[in-house]
């Protein structure tokens, strides 16, 4: 014969008369958290949505909070409430989301390119440095260091971590593809 569990009235009654509920935090059934979780995930995700705006946040804040709940279920589970323990998590990472997206919006304001950083290219530039970006990746980094930032052969090794006469054959080989696809003389100096 399986024991009933008492309902909560009658243990914490039988507490009292213990002498020992004052100290003791509510206790009930337990109830498994799958169906805990089933009960409660449409509610919990409308209020996440309500307090973030947006969809695919409350899903989020929503299953970390469940999964909060799962990592402490055999505490959790015994409160009163737990549900409300679930919806104070959502309201409490709602907050930290919202602190968090604001200091990431004024991040990228602080970071947002101005004019004076990107100056307009004739159009002849904007031909020759879409074709630097065609390059393999090491011969347009080496053509780009030494023709943009006027950086020497020992400095772009450096920065590449690679020998200067790996240097030397990439700006080689990306000048001779360069002229060869802008229709220059083989008369490219270095």
């Amino acid at each position: 014969m399986t024991a009933q569990p008492q309902p909560l009235a009658e243990r914490q009654s039988a507490a009292s008369a213990a002498g020992h509920a004052s100290d003791a935090a509510p206790i009930r059934a337990t109830v498994s958290f799958e169906s805990f979780y089933e009960r409660e995930l449409r509610s919990v995700i409308g209020l996440a949505y309500a307090l973030s705006g947006s969809r695919s946040a409350a899903e989020d804040l929503a299953q970390e909070a469940f999964l909060a709940a799962h990592k402490s279920w055999g505490k959790v589970g015994r409160y009163e409430k737990p549900e409300a323990w679930v919806r104070r998590v959502v309201a409490n990472l709602s907050v930290s989301r919202f602190r968090r997206s604001v200091r990431e919006a004024r991040a990228m304001a602080r970071l947002k390119p101005q004019a004076s950083y990107l100056p307009a290219l004739p159009a002849e530039d904007e031909v020759f440095w879409k074709e630097v970006r065609a390059l393999p990746k090491r011969q347009a980094q080496a053509i780009a260091l030494h023709y943009l930032e006027d950086r020497s052969v020992a400095d772009i090794a450096e920065i590449l971590e690679c020998a200067e006469n790996t240097v030397k054959v990439h700006l080689f080989k990306g000048r001779a593809r360069l002229s060869d696809r802008l229709g220059f003389d083989e008369e490219v100096t270095a």
